[in-house]
């Protein structure tokens, strides 16, 4: 039996306005984003490799997060902010006490 394709549907944001004051938290959303994908990636056997090997499990990303280049720092990006979307979007509040 041919399993049928797979299509996400993530919930639609896009009319989610972030304010300003969270940019800082995007980007230390990011930055946490990246520390638990390296820290799993390091727990499975992965160590830094100049290009991702799956068989060595080596990964170029395997870096601080200040040292990746800024199209993976997007990625991570992304995720904080499609995440902070959601909460927004879902009917909860972000404050700063």
């Amino acid at each position: 039996m041919k399993k049928e394709a797979y299509v996400p549907q993530p919930m639609d944001t896009s009319d989610v306005q972030l304010p300003e004051e969270l940019n800082d938290l995007v980007e230390k959303m990011a930055k946490n984003v990246h520390e638990v994908w390296a820290q799993s990636r390091i727990s499975q056997g992965w160590a830094y490799g100049p290009e991702r090997n799956d068989t060595l499990k080596h990964h170029p990303c395997l870096v601080p997060y200040e040292e990746l280049p800024e199209v993976e720092k997007d990625y991570d990006r992304d995720t904080a902010l499609g995440t902070l979307r959601l909460i927004i979007k879902a009917g909860f509040k972000i404050s700063k006490d």
